[in-house]
Formats: C-alpha cells, sequence, structure tokens
C-alpha cells in the first residue's frame, strides 16, 4: 500500500510516523506526547500499543491503530472509529462489536484504508509525520479513482467512416473599384496670432502663523479601515500588545513574498501565513495601516471561552526567518500549544513562540488550528 496519506479535520489526534499511526479522542491527550516520542524515533508497533495500554484500557474507550510496511497493513481499531479497507479482494469495514476488546486484522494486498473517526468529511489535506487534529484519515490510493473501463458493447463497435469532406465552391475575384480623382491640396489656412499674455503677479506666502485654508478650518483626513466580514471590528491599539518580537530578534516584513506555514483551523478554514494572522471571536485590526491588512478569521465561541482577539501568528525573523510566531494577545482563557516533541505548554500572553509543522493551537471551545508546510 502507498505510504501517501490525508486528513480532514477535526478534534481527534493523528499521531503520525513513518510506520505507525495512532488515533485518539480529545479526552487522551495526556497520552499524546509519549507515543509521539516513540512514533518519531521509528518504533515498531506493538511498542506504541504497549505505551498507549500503559495507562489503563479501563480509560480508553476509543482508538485506533493503522501499521503498514511493504507487505501487510496491520488495524486495531476499539470504540467509535470503523476502518474501510480496499485490497485487491475487493472491500471490507472492520469495527469493534459491542462488548468486545477491540478488532484487529492483518491483512495483505491492501490499496487504501480509510478510518472514520466524526462525520464524514472530505480528506483533502495531506498528512505527513507529526501531531494533527483529524476526523478521517486515509492511507494509499482511494478507491474509485482509477480510470473508468470502457463498456465491451462500446469496445467492440466499429469506428465510424468519417463523412468525405465538402469541395469548395470556387470564390469569384472581386471586381476593382474605379480609382477616384486626384484632389489637389488645400491652402494652409494661416493661425491667428494669440494675444499677449500679461505677466503674472508674483507668488505671496503668508506670514507665519497665518491659517492656510481659507474657512479657518483645520483638514480632517480620515484614517478608516472597512469591515470585511461584519465581525471584525476596528480598534485602538493596545498598549501592551504592540507586535511583540521573540526577544533580541526584529520584527519580519509586514508582507513576505512567499507563505511560511499553512494553518488548518478545525472550522475547516486554511490560511497561509504570509503576513499577520488575527483570530478571535471578533478580530480588532484598528493598530495596522490600512496598506499591510492582516488575514483575520473569525472563529465560533458558543462558550465564550475565546476572546475577541485571541491570538497572532505572523512570520518570522532573524532566527526564525521562514518560520511562523505565535503570540496570545492576553486572551482570558489562554492559548494551549502542543509541538511535536514537545510537552504541551500555556503561551504567556505577549511572548512570541516560534512553531514547527505538525503543531497544534488550541484556543478552547473545540477550535484548534494545526501548522503544516505552505
Amino acid at each position: 500500500m502507498s505510504t501517501e496519506a490525508r486528513f480532514a479535520p477535526g478534534d481527534w489526534y493523528a499521531v503520525v510516523g513513518d510506520r505507525v499511526t495512532v488515533l485518539l479522542p480529545a479526552t487522551q491527550r495526556g497520552r499524546v506526547a509519549t507515543l509521539w516520542d516513540l512514533a518519531d524515533s521509528g518504533a515498531a508497533p506493538d511498542a506504541l500499543l504497549d505505551a498507549l495500554l500503559a495507562g489503563g484500557l479501563s480509560s480508553l474507550d476509543h482508538f485506533a491503530l493503522v501499521a503498514h510496511d511493504d507487505d501487510s497493513t496491520h488495524l486495531i481499531v476499539r470504540g467509535a472509529p470503523t476502518a474501510t479497507v480496499s485490497s485487491t479482494g475487493g472491500e471490507e469495514i472492520l469495527s469493534a462489536s459491542p462488548g468486545a476488546t477491540w478488532a484487529e486484522q492483518v491483512l495483505t494486498g491492501v490499496t487504501s484504508v480509510r478510518v472514520t473517526l466524526t462525520g464524514e468529511g472530505s480528506a483533502d489535506h495531506a498528512l505527513t509525520a507529526g501531531l494533527a487534529r483529524v476526523s478521517v484519515v486515509e492511507f494509499g490510493t482511494p478507491s474509485g479513482s482509477a480510470s473508468p473501463s470502457v463498456p465491451a458493447d462500446e469496445a467492440d463497435e466499429p469506428e465510424a467512416t468519417p463523412d468525405p469532406e465538402p469541395i469548395p465552391e470556387p470564390i469569384p475575384e472581386p471586381i476593382p473599384e474605379p480609382e477616384a480623382a486626384a484632389v489637389p491640396p488645400a491652402e494652409p489656412i494661416p493661425e491667428p496670432e494669440a494675444a499677449p499674455v500679461p505677466p503674472a503677479a508674483p507668488m505671496q506666502f503668508g506670514a507665519p502663523g497665518d491659517d492656510p485654508t481659507p474657512t479657518g478650518e483645520t483638514p480632517v483626513v480620515e484614517d478608516e479601515w472597512p469591515d470585511r466580514d461584519g465581525q471584525t471590528q476596528v480598534g485602538t491599539p493596545h498598549a501592551d500588545f504592540e507586535r511583540p518580537p521573540i526577544p533580541g530578534q526584529e520584527i519580519a516584513p509586514d508582507v513576505v513574498s512567499q507563505p511560511v506555514a499553512s494553518l488548518v483551523f478545525s472550522t475547516g478554514d486554511v490560511v497561509a501565513v504570509d503576513r499577520t494572522v488575527l483570530v478571535g471571536r471578533a478580530p480588532e485590526a484598528g493598530r495596522f495601516a490600512s496598506h499591510d491588512q492582516p488575514h483575520v478569521v473569525t472563529v465560533p465561541s458558543p462558550h465564550q471561552e475565546i476572546s475577541s482577539t485571541h491570538l497572532e501568528i505572523r512570520p518570522g525573523a532573524g532566527a526564525d526567518h521562514g518560520s511562523a510566531i505565535a503570540t496570545d494577545l492576553g486572551s482570558t482563557n489562554g492559548t494551549v500549544l502542543a509541538q511535536p516533541g514537545l510537552d504541551a505548554e500555556d503561551l504567556k500572553p505577549g511572548i512570541a513562540v516560534s512553531l514547527i509543522p505538525g503543531a497544534v493551537l488550541d484556543l478552547g471551545d473545540g477550535v484548534t488550528i494545526q501548522v503544516t508546510n505552505p
């Protein structure tokens, strides 16, 4: 089976290594870091299964494990996940029966595996080694992607003989029109001489302190940025979070020529990080000039866990040039960052942190952002 993998965004964790992928619900977040250490080091499926069960099976109601090598595919599903397996022998569905510990199979000749966790989303995003938040995961070539065969009755039909091309009728030659008689050129009419222009009066400048406007009013210069999505609000700059850099590094340009990362939101949005990205319940962009407008992403927050302007993500500079930088903008409930191979951490307000591909930002209310390569 091809190792090509894709996913649809969701709330489940996908721990993706070169040989093994483990899928866990959001309630099993505490097991993710240990499993990623093993998957990243190329551990065998049995080693990951031992680590998965180390915390006890009674607290692990749902999970899935997919392992593959050159000859076979090893599948384990427990609880909610179901796996649709396509192979040279046809298609079958693997799911755990009620009351069973789990369902397990080792198959050969597998062409694709689709593991459904929640919903029936379309797996359109590339899944690479690291951590991701998913609802569906696919491995290999999806069924039905091969070229359709030609029906036998159509293949046996003889080719139709094309009709002979019609012989073009001769086109009569055009009759030349008689030449018009030459008209002598008209004599030029002399232009009237322009009246002399009196010399202009010398320019006068007012004395210092004179009002330059005839009405005595000071002109008003408007600096407004129009509402882009119906919820974005124009507000005043926040004094505590004025584009904080990583200590000792300069600020990156407002807009870079190539995106440094892509942000895959659990809501389905995908945003390229080629400039500042503001995320929140109703993001404010008033501190930005009109010529370097940021991307503003409004996310739902039914329980008000996400602040109006919650998080900023922008291109890095200096040692972090080419990567994305995240800063919590003093949100009420905070932002949790899980980076591949590292323990999850709470972002400190106003402190910028460099992101690596596979990182997941949790804003609360079920909204997450996965960082991928551009």
